[in-house]
């Protein structure tokens, strides 16, 4: 630090973190001003710099910030990283080193909706703390953002690092929501072929055989809704344990749970935009082939909108069935590349890694 500058470094993993490093750059000398201390002048630099996470999922904060401060001559380090965090009491919002001057932020746990605003927030907050306790400088940061000043406490977790950890229901809500948002549910659709071949060959056997129409007609509502949701549940429930998606609870591991539901939550998202978009293209193709006319004469009363509905509805949920089977003939690989997010593919990926590794030495 110069006598009347602070020079703060923003190290932001690849993707939407760095993309949001580098606007909170341009907005964050203002706020350290008007909210930390007007008596220096704040610069922060943005860089990208991939988080680097341990076999056992720890992220070793002071050695990976401790490098840039070297390089740089950087003051204070912040690293921002998209891979969920949670300790045995709850979300991690953030990891402290007061000593050496760096803190990590983990966005999930910070917010889900504008997270620009309340990362910015934040991120005042930590640099507060560390230009207080490192750069000795009398800030006026006081508390933790409003957003989180109810829902946080600080654990040690290590000689000269403490943790901002999320507390009750409402954090842990928080996180899985981000953490959904983050896995993109909606590119399900895309990422597995095959199993969308076989759902639209399903659902086209639907429109193409007039006993279906029959069996659609014959059925209530409240029975088309059932067997609706069977068919996105067995799709779910396929992808699941026909991928090695559930994770297995070991010893020490408090987070198995966080993880299956949010895996749940992201797969029924994706399944049901998969299902919505099969609908509507069975109805387009089933309102091309289909007569009104043709349709009257096999149900055997004058046929309307709602006979047409109905017979896309069963052919969508039986498209939908078959797609479950389909999605056996996807590569395990695909399938995780589907649901997830980058951060919590490679964490899997890893995991599995080290699982097989476990394995093949109890073997010897």
């Amino acid at each position: 630090m110069t006598e009347d500058r602070v020079v703060v470094g923003l190290v932001a993993d690849p993707g939407a973190p760095s993309s949001l490093a580098r606007r909170l750059a341009r907005d964050l000398p203002d706020a350290l001003a008007r909210e930390v201390t007007d008596q220096v002048t704040w610069d922060v630099r943005a860089v990208t710099d991939p988080i680097r996470v341990e076999a056992d999922g720890r992220i070793p904060i002071e050695d990976h910030a401790g490098e840039w401060l070297a390089q740089e001559e950087w003051d204070l380090v912040v690293c921002l990283t998209d891979l969920p965090r949670h300790n045995r009491t709850g979300p991690v919002v953030a990891d402290i080193s007061t000593r050496e001057g760096v803190a990590l932020a983990s966005l999930p746990a910070i917010s889900w909706l504008r997270q620009r605003s309340h990362t910015r927030r934040v991120l005042v907050h930590l640099v507060g703390v560390l230009a207080s306790e490192k750069l000795q400088l009398r800030a006026s940061w006081g508390r933790p953002p409003a957003r989180l000043g109810r829902t946080i406490r600080l654990v040690a977790t290590e000689p000269g690092i403490e943790q901002v950890v999320l507390s009750g229901l409402r954090g842990r809500f928080r996180l899985v929501a981000a953490m959904v948002r983050d896995n993109a549910p909606w590119r399900l659709v895309a990422g597995l072929s095959r199993a969308i071949a076989a759902a639209a060959a399903a659902a086209a056997f639907g429109v193409f055989y007039s006993s279906i129409w029959q069996m659609a007609d014959a059925l209530s509502t409240g029975r088309l809704l059932l067997i609706s949701a069977v068919a996105v549940a067995m799709m779910v429930g396929w992808l699941i344990l026909g991928n090695g998606l559930w994770e297995r609870r070991r010893t020490g591991s408090e987070t198995a749970s966080l993880y299956n539901v949010t895996t749940v939550i992201t797969l029924l998202i994706g399944v049901t935009c998969w299902y919505l978009l099969l609908f509507g293209i069975t109805l387009l193709a089933a309102a091309a082939v289909i007569t009104p006319e043709y349709l009257s004469s096999v149900l055997g009363h004058p046929a309307d909108a709602t006979d047409y509905l109905q017979l896309v509805w069963l052919s969508t949920s039986m498209g939908t069935v078959a797609g479950a089977l389909g999605a056996s003939l996807e590569t395990e690989d695909a399938v995780r590349r589907a649901a997830y997010g980058r951060r919590e593919y490679e964490r899997r990926t890893r995991a599995r890694a080290r699982q097989r590794t476990e394995e093949d030495g109890s073997d010897r």
